[in-house]
């Protein structure tokens, strides 16, 4: 992979399909700590092995937002229409499943001030869990994105100003940064009570700071800015996928006896910022996997939206079923079958009825005017206006977001 320009760059499709397993994990993690079986070991056994697989798909959504916003990076691009497209990707999803969330069974259990800083994404700024896991729970991390938005056309800049050489020790800085953050935290929180998540595992203020708090998060972006620059200058160090993710199996089990705060991120952040660029590099050289099939994009594309819609499922099916209810091994699996095929038709249906149609009719950049004609017949050399910024996004956005659609052909505007 080098530096070529933006346009020859090929389309991530390994990376899209990619993006349902993690929304999938998260899904997961939210079953699982719900106990669904009336078989303790079950219930238990669920929960062990599902303890932290959220925490993991929400880390990889983070960084692969910082790769997928410089790979796809287009330098005729400006700020304003960047945040455009970001905001229009997120909160149209984002203000459908909030009003649904709060019709079905929120309303009744949030103050208003709660119920606006969710409105608002702003929820992630508030170091308690009543706020930032309220109304509807994953939403906490687009108040994240948000911030990863607002800062991306300064990171793009500086971390663009890196000399080649210097990107693999900045992405090890980076990554030294995130293992000892749990440590340093730890230091400085060191009694206090537990957050009220079903294990009772880790400090609660600590835990934000770790995990929820949108400045520290900003660490994993920046770490997904650097891998794509180290793709795209051609320093990727030539590893496979299975060895990465062997090695992020073998990282995740590990994570399962490390101390709380440390398997939220620091346990498998190598392997996750190492499999992003390992991806991408099956599209470079046009590998065939069945990553890139018809039906794994699909539910890649629809992996925001399913993101949004699993919780109000889970929640608001609980509590039609029985809060306390607890159910037999078959029962329980039809019941998450069920589960899961409601949240993916729904899904399906977000992204076609709002995600879509939202992108297509307000993210589409504005049409510049024809240049004019210089005496001779020709056109004047076109130049970013003076003293705008400018960055790039894909017309159809990211991570939590998006994989860059194919870039469009030349034409006097976008």
């Amino acid at each position: 992979m080098t530096g070529e320009n933006t346009a020859s760059r090929p389309r991530l499709t390994s990376i899209t399909g990619v993006r349902f397993f993690a929304a999938f994990l998260v899904f997961l993690f939210h079953v699982a700590i719900m106990k669904p079986f009336a078989d303790q070991d079950v219930s238990e056994g669920l929960f062990t092995v599902f303890s932290k697989t959220g925490w993991v798909g929400v880390s990889f959504f983070f960084v692969l937002s910082g790769f997928i916003l410089t790979w796809s990076a287009r330098p005729s691009d400006t700020v304003g229409a960047f945040w455009r497209r970001r905001l229009v990707k997120v909160f149209p999803n984002h203000l459908v499943m909030y009003a649904v969330t709060m019709a079905l069974y929120a309303a009744a259990a949030v103050t208003g001030t709660t119920a606006v800083l969710n409105l608002l994404l702003l929820q992630s700024w508030v170091p308690e869990e009543s706020v930032y896991f309220s109304v509807n729970n994953p939403s906490w991390s687009l108040g994240c994105e948000l911030v990863f938005y607002l800062l991306f056309p300064l990171l793009h800049r500086w971390i663009g100003r890196i000399g080649a050489r210097r990107l693999w020790w900045c992405a090890g800085a980076l990554i030294a940064v995130i293992i000892a953050l749990p440590a340093v935290v730890t230091a400085l929180l060191p009694a206090e009570p537990s957050m009220m998540m079903p294990d009772k595992s880790g400090p609660a203020l600590g835990f934000w700071l770790v995990y929820v708090f949108p400045l520290t998060r900003v660490l994993d972006f920046v770490l997904g800015i650097v891998m794509a620059r180290i793709a795209l200058e051609g320093r990727w160090i030539g590893i496979g996928p299975l060895p990465l993710i062997a090695l992020f199996t073998l990282c995740y089990a590990g994570s399962l006896y490390l101390p709380a705060l440390y398997a939220l991120n620091a346990a498998t952040v190598v392997p996750l910022a190492l499999l992003i660029p390992a991806l991408a590099h099956l599209d470079v050289e046009d590998r065939k996997t069945w990553l890139r099939g018809r039906t794994l994009t699909l539910l890649g594309e629809i992996s925001f939206a399913f993101y949004l819609v699993h919780w109000p499922i889970l929640v608001y099916g609980r509590r039609l079923l029985g809060e306390e209810r607890q159910f037999s091994l078959p029962v329980g699996a039809a019941l998450i079958a069920l589960c899961t095929a409601l949240a993916l038709a729904l899904a399906w249906l977000l992204y076609v009825g709002v995600e879509r149609p939202a992108m297509r009719r307000w993210a589409k950049a504005r049409r510049r005017p024809a240049p004019a004609r210089t005496a001779s017949g020709g056109t004047p050399p076109t130049r970013p206006a003076a003293g705008r910024p400018v960055v790039a996004v894909p017309p159809q956005p990211g991570p939590h977001d998006d994989a860059p659609a194919p870039p469009a052909p030349a034409r006097p505007a976008r």
